[in-house]
């Protein structure tokens, strides 16, 4: 009695380890949400994305044919590491006229504070715009993925296809770029 007992309580356990795993992480071909941010304080943040006159908007507002979102947080370790490459990918992707105004790269700093975001931007010299997500609302709805986290979409009949869906680092910030550029069907 005792054995079947706990074979049924070890079954209901893995029942709802599945169910509570099976918030899956959008991928490739998915379509991304269009999640609801707060607009920068920082006018120059505001230019880039090209939101100037708004409090807020939505993700599918921003002026760029591809986004790249990191999801990130500034407690993550890796997170630090992967820092200077994604800023080598912003002076890669500002640098170069002819896919400046076509790619934008955003953070959401899972479970951070806005003081928190500030804090990793400010030690990293973040030069890309970075929101908090201190609820982890965001981080939910993209599926409790680790961090760092890559996400790039394109626009594309109104809604935000997944073109990119990748945990870890990005390696190489030219090679990733040509990935991109080839996946989101840009032309230099």
């Amino acid at each position: 009695m005792v054995k079947k007992s706990l074979f049924l309580l070890s079954v209901i356990c893995l029942l709802l380890c599945q169910i509570v795993l099976a918030a899956e992480c959008p991928l490739e071909g998915d379509v991304f949400p269009d999640i609801l941010l707060p607009a920068p304080q920082n006018a120059t943040e505001k230019n880039y994305l090209g939101i100037i006159e708004k409090d807020s908007f939505n993700l599918s507002q921003i002026k760029s044919k591809l986004i790249i979102l990191e999801i990130f947080s500034m407690y993550c370790p890796y997170c630090q590491k992967e820092a200077p490459m994604v800023n080598e990918l912003y002076q890669i992707i500002n640098n170069t006229p002819d896919i400046k105004d076509t790619i934008k790269i955003i953070g959401i700093g899972a479970g951070n504070t806005a003081f928190e975001v500030d804090v990793f931007k400010n030690q990293y010299n973040v030069p890309f715009p970075l929101f908090p997500d201190e609820s982890f609302t965001i981080h939910k709805i993209v599926g409790d993925v680790r961090t760092p986290y890559f996400f790039v979409f394109k626009l594309a009949d109104g809604f935000n296809e997944i073109i990119y869906s990748k945990s870890g680092s990005i390696q190489d910030p030219h090679q990733f770029l040509d990935i991109i550029i080839k996946k989101g069907g840009i032309d230099e």
